[in-house]
């Protein structure tokens, strides 16, 4: 994707995901974890869902509608993924994921940090917000640790496998960041 914002943590490489990186994707998500934690990652996981997914990606980069990241540690391996989407009225939603092998190491939450400031001091959002599934409260905790707060619990909001669930609602205001 020519123009492609590219990021860089103290030990990350946020950057531009691309079809080369399409195998590595397949075989992350492979375990059914993705699936139980997301509202939007299937299970079994296909070459053919990673190639649609990077077409969104990209289709809303071009709209300048979002902003899909790989997460790649120093050495340029992609070990995860971390996205802003713009829901319209100056916000937008965050959501990431991360390999397995690198959980429990604070990559997502060193990830998120910068998302969020280029969020707030380059796409000038007002508002960043995030959800995640209560079974999965790894998530909530980065979110915490990030600066967002709780801003409400959406009552039966999502519906997966015949079940629905109430939805954690966070969130952070450019004036509560900057």
């Amino acid at each position: 994707m020519k123009n492609f914002p590219q990021i860089e943590t103290e030990r990350l490489i946020l950057n531009a995901i691309t079809s080369s990186d399409i195998p590595q994707i397949v075989e992350y998500l492979q375990d059914k974890v993705y699936s139980d934690f997301t509202s939007n990652i299937p299970y079994p996981y296909r070459k053919e869902d990673a190639e649609y997914w990077l077409q969104l990606a990209e289709e809303a980069f071009v709209k300048r509608q979002g902003f899909t990241f790989a997460i790649r540690n120093k050495d340029k391996k992609l070990i995860g993924a971390i996205g802003l989407h713009d829901e319209g009225s100056d916000k937008a939603e965050i959501g990431y994921w991360i390999a397995i092998p690198y959980w429990n190491q604070g990559y997502v939450t060193e990830a998120a940090k910068a998302i969020v400031y280029f969020g707030f001091r380059e796409l000038k959002f007002n508002k960043i917000f995030a959800t995640y599934f209560p079974h999965n409260p790894a998530s909530g905790k980065v979110l915490e640790k990030i600066g967002l707060k709780k801003e409400a619990i959406l009552i039966q909001h999502l519906k997966k496998d015949g079940q629905y669930y109430d939805i954690p609602l966070f969130s952070i205001f450019r004036n509560e960041y900057i």
